[in-house]
C-alpha cells in the first residue's frame, strides 16, 4: 500500500459519469445542473470517464471508445472546451466534492499523437507492425515503458498538467504499466498536488495469470497496492458474480473478503461495488428490488470506498454503450436516492474508516462487524433469504431508527440491518 494512503478515504462514495450517455446533450455543461443532485447522494468524489478525443482508425460503434485516446493533453471536442471542463471541476469543488479523471496508459489510439511523433514508444509485434497484447482491444496499440524513459516523462508531466484542475486519477488496466512508472508517477504528481488520490483498475486474477503466461507485466494486488491508494474489487468479484449465479457459496464470497483483511497492508482500501460501466448492471443482475437493496446496503458496509455508476440509483438495468451515443436510463420510474444517501452517512462515521472489521457467512445472510474501542456496530444482510444472528441485548437499527430486541440472545432479519447497541 502506499504508505501515505489516509484511512479517511474510507466510507466516501465515488460517483463514475460516462460525459457523452450521461445526459442528452452529452457534454461538461450538462453535467453541471445535476451536481446538487449528486452531491446528495453523499458523493465524495466525481470519476469522469476519459475526457480526451477519441481517435477515428479502427474506430469501435459510430463514436468510438473513449479508452481509445488520440491526444492526451486535449479535451475531446464532442464534450465542450477546456475552459468548459474547468468550469466543470470548479463547479464540483463548490459543492465540496472532487474529481478524478481517467488515465489510459496502456495503449492509444492507432492515430494518437503520440504514435505519429513518437513510434520509438509502442510495443511491436514480432513482424515490426504496431499492436496490442490483448486480442479484442482492436481499435487501441500498445505502449512500451521498457524501451524509453522519455516516454515516462512525457506521461508524467501530463499528469502533472491535469493535477492542476483535478484532485486525482483513475487508472485504467493499471496492472499492465509497470510498477516503477506508477511509484515515480505518484511522485512528479505529488509535486503538484500532494493529496491526489490514486484508483488502480486492478484486473481479475485469471487476466493476470494469462498475461504473465505471454510474458507480459501484470500486476498483482501487493504491488498495485505500492503506488495506489485505492484498487478495484476484481480479486473477490468473480466470487461474487459465482454467488449471484449460484456457482460459489456465500461462504465462499465471506471468505475471499475476510481473505483481504489479512493479506493486504492495514491501510488498504478496496474500491466496492455492484455494477461499473464494464460489467451488468445491479438491478440486471438482482432483478428484486429487496434483494438488490439488501446487496447495496453490504456494498456500503464493507471496508473500503463506495463506487456507484450513474443511473445506479434509479435502477438502471441497461449499460450505456461505450461505442456509440447510448444514453442512461433515468425514467425507470424507480428511486433510490434517499436510501443510498442514508447508507452514505452511516458509513462515513469513524468507525468504518479505523474500526477492526470482520465479516463471515451464516446461512442464508452475510454479518459484518465494526469495532472501534467500546463501539460496535453489526451489519445483517439477508441476502439469500431470512437470517439469524446470534446478539444479545437492544439496539438502534441505524437504517430505519427502529430499536430491535434479541429473543433469547438471537436476533432474526429478512431485509438489511445496521445495528448499534443502546
Amino acid at each position: 500500500m502506499a504508505v501515505d494512503t489516509p484511512k479517511t478515504l474510507r466510507g466516501q462514495v465515488i460517483y463514475s459519469i460516462f460525459p457523452r450517455n450521461f445526459s442528452e446533450a452529452g457534454t461538461f455543461a450538462a453535467i453541471e445542473p445535476e451536481l446538487d443532485r449528486i452531491k446528495a447522494l453523499g458523493t465524495d468524489i466525481i470519476w469522469l470517464m476519459p475526457i480526451h478525443p477519441i481517435g477515428a482508425v479502427n474506430r469501435k460503434g459510430s463514436l468510438g471508445s473513449p479508452y481509445a485516446i488520440q491526444d492526451y493533453r486535449e479535451i475531446n471536442p464532442e464534450y465542450g472546451t477546456k475552459a468548459d471542463f474547468i468550469h466543470l471541476t470548479e463547479a464540483i469543488h463548490a459543492r465540496g466534492m472532487k474529481v478524478i479523471i481517467d488515465v489510459v496508459y496502456n495503449h492509444t489510439s492507432p492515430d494518437s499523437w503520440l504514435i505519429q511523433h513518437h513510434p520509438e514508444w509502442f510495443y511491436r509485434k514480432p513482424n515490426g507492425d504496431f499492436g496490442n497484447k490483448t486480442g479484442d482491444w482492436t481499435d487501441v496499440k500498445d505502449l512500451d515503458y521498457s524501451l524509453n524513459h522519455d516516454l515516462w516523462d512525457y506521461q508524467i508531466e501530463t499528469l502533472q498538467m491535469w493535477a492542476e484542475f483535478v484532485d486525482g486519477f483513475r487508472c485504467d488496466v493499471a496492472s499492465l504499466v509497470p510498477l516503477n512508472f506508477w511509484l515515480e508517477a505518484r511522485q512528479g504528481v505529488a509535486k503538484v498536488r500532494p493529496d491526489a488520490i490514486w484508483l488502480s483498475e486492478s484486473v481479475e486474477e485469471s487476466f493476470v495469470s494469462y498475461n504473465r503466461s505471454q510474458g507480459q507485466t501484470a500486476l498483482s494486488e501487493s504491488e498495485i497496492f505500492q503506488a495506489f491508494d485505492m484498487a478495484y474489487d476484481y480479486d473477490v468479484f468473480e466470487v461474487f458474480n459465482g454467488v449471484l449465479t449460484g456457482k460459489r457459496s456465500l461462504a465462499d464470497y465471506a471468505e475471499a473478503l475476510a481473505r483481504q483483511t489479512v493479506i493486504y497492508p492495514d491501510n488498504y482500501i478496496k474500491m466496492r461495488y455492484l455494477e461499473n460501466h464494464d460489467n451488468f448492471r445491479a438491478a440486471a443482475l438482482i432483478p428484486d428490488p429487496e434483494k438488490l437493496a439488501t446487496w447495496t446496503a453490504f456494498m456500503y458496509f464493507q471496508q473500503g470506498t463506495t463506487q456507484l455508476y450513474a443511473g445506479q440509483e434509479v435502477h438502471a438495468k441497461h449499460i450505456p454503450s461505450l461505442f456509440d451515443a447510448d444514453k442512461v436510463e433515468w425514467q425507470t420510474g424507480l428511486d433510490q436516492s434517499d436510501y443510498l444517501a442514508r447508507l452514505a452517512e452511516i458509513t462515513s462515521a469513524e468507525i468504518f474508516k479505523t474500526g477492526y472489521y470482520t465479516i463471515e457467512a451464516d446461512g442464508q445472510a452475510l454479518i459484518g462487524k465494526y469495532v472501534l474501542g467500546a463501539e460496535e456496530i453489526v451489519g445483517l444482510f439477508p441476502v439469500q433469504g431470512i437470517g439469524i444472528a446470534h446478539l444479545n441485548g437492544k439496539y438502534e437499527d441505524l437504517l430505519t431508527g427502529d430499536i430491535v430486541q434479541s429473543n433469547n440472545g438471537k436476533v432474526a432479519f429478512h431485509q438489511a440491518m445496521i445495528l448499534k447497541e443502546v
